[in-house]
């Protein structure tokens, strides 16, 4: 209240189409209640040739415009030929109507009527909605109001309900008199359907984002590929079920399941000397947060840190699904001077082997249904030890070529799915949720040292400088 506003009218697409505001009428209306507009256009559209141009003044005892300012503007208006205003209760505006009329300023036929005739029937004033809407006096009453206007000659109804009635009458006989020359009623413009009322409707829907087949949010509990969270605590799931619903969208067997725990567990440090480590360590002394040092370290994994997953498991199941025997598999590659992703550690060898692998072995061994390709893997391993003694099957390529044994021989994938999980990155993603949990470690233990700015030593690095500046050169 007491503040300019500009806003639209009318309502819905729908109402304006009803409504014939779309294309200027014969009418011009003023009202002082805003919401009273949009029943006048209802009317003025069923009873008429439409709206030429209505005007809500507002309800305030003091408003920016009053009905005669516009009034007059109507009557100055050649394609207006009928006025409509809706007044109140309250104030002493309408007078001004009746001293222009007697005063000949307008001649056009007006039709009005002042809401609030029922105040009479309380014993003290009443203050109806609007603050102007209350009769100080006699005077501002809605019905001295309607009889001062009957008095000019404006046409009033016997109540608001009747309203309608007087406005159709006065039309016609506008019409009858060729005043008003009504139109052929030209088609409405095509307008589209308001979307989000389309849509509640069912008529269209809106296109997707993003789409997600693994997880649903949006009813009473959690959901992960199809199970309640509930029933995943119950049954006692566990990180590597959590994993297989989220990452493979099906509940793996139970030896699976463990297997991927059993990888996250050996694959979540290895020490603070790895590249990964070491980025996270210098971040973390650098007082970055733990999102920006946990980010360094994972930046590090690649084809020569932690990302020999994938690689290894593309590499040795091309050569085994092709028949290439293990010894034409290791001189091919070396012919054409390719790694073979997985082999090779710079520290662990045959005779100083990685526990981790040899605890990964012994359970697929054990569990796994099949194990061709870690076969396969380990007959290439007695090839290249036997040329030097640390080109072993290490952490990554072992993990590698024992997944893609668990997914052919679960049960639960079809081949084509298993090889489409291993081309889009889901190996390697079993290390860098591993290690993630080690770096996160490192961070926390830097914070904890309270270790300052990490610097390396210059005795550290070799410097290799010219011995002497080639000013040909600068």
């Amino acid at each position: 209240p007491g503040c300019f506003k500009i806003g639209n009218t009318g309502g819905m697409l729908d109402n304006i189409l009803a409504s014939k505001l779309y294309r200027p009428g014969s009418v011009g209306y003023v009202s002082r209640s805003g919401g009273m507009s949009n029943e006048l256009n209802n009317i003025v559209a069923r009873t008429t040739n439409g709206v030429y141009e209505g005007v809500a003044i507002g309800g305030d005892m003091y408003p920016g415009s009053t009905f005669i300012d516009h009034i007059l503007r109507y009557e100055a208006t050649p394609d207006i030929k009928l006025i409509v205003f809706l007044g109140e209760v309250g104030g002493t505006e309408e007078y001004s109507i009746c001293e222009a009329i007697r005063q000949g300023r307008i001649t056009k036929p007006i039709v009005g009527w002042c809401i609030g005739t029922c105040a009479t029937m309380f014993d003290s004033d009443v203050q109806f909605g609007h603050a102007g809407a209350s009769a100080g006096s006699e005077l501002e009453t809605a019905s001295a109001k309607n009889l001062a206007l009957i008095d000019a000659g404006v046409i009033v109804p016997t109540s608001f309900d009747a309203l309608d009635n007087s406005i159709e009458s006065t039309y016609r006989d506008l019409v009858d008199k060729g005043v008003i020359v009504p139109l052929e009623e030209a088609p409405p413009p095509t307008v589209p359907m308001d979307y989000s009322w389309a849509r509640e409707l069912g008529i269209i829907r809106k296109p997707a984002s993003f789409m997600s087949t693994i997880c649903d949010e949006r009813g009473d509990e959690l959901v992960y590929a199809g199970m309640p969270i509930t029933q995943v605590i119950q049954e006692n799931l566990g990180i590597g079920g959590v994993l297989s619903l989220l990452w493979f969208q099906r509940r793996l067997p139970a030896y699976a399941c463990k297997f991927i725990e059993m990888c996250l567990m050996v694959t979540a440090d290895h020490g603070p000397a790895v590249s990964g480590a070491h980025n996270t360590i210098v971040c973390a002394r650098a007082a970055k947060d733990l999102v920006s040092s946990l980010t360094s370290g994972l930046l590090t994994i690649g084809e020569r840190f932690g990302g020999a997953l994938d690689a290894a498991a593309k590499q040795f199941s091309q050569a085994y699904d092709s028949s290439t025997s293990p010894m034409d598999f290791v001189n091919n590659t070396r012919r054409e001077h390719k790694l073979i992703m997985g082999i090779g550690h710079r520290v662990k060898s045959i005779n100083n082997p990685d526990k981790r692998t040899e605890i990964l072995k012994d359970f697929a061994k054990a569990e796994f249904p099949a194990t061709p390709l870690i076969d396969y893997a380990l007959e290439v391993e007695k090839i290249t030890t036997n040329k030097k003694a640390n080109l072993i099957l290490n952490v990554d390529g072992f993990i590698g070529v024992a997944f893609v044994d668990l997914f052919r021989g679960c049960g639960c994938f079809t081949a084509e799915e298993a090889n489409e999980y291993i081309s889009i990155g889901s190996l390697n993603g079993i290390f860098v949720l591993g290690r993630s949990m080690g770096f996160i470690g490192h961070y926390l233990d830097q914070k904890r040292l309270k270790q300052g700015l990490y610097r390396h030593p210059w005795d550290d690095i070799t410097y290799v400088l010219p011995e002497q500046f080639n000013e040909e050169q600068s």
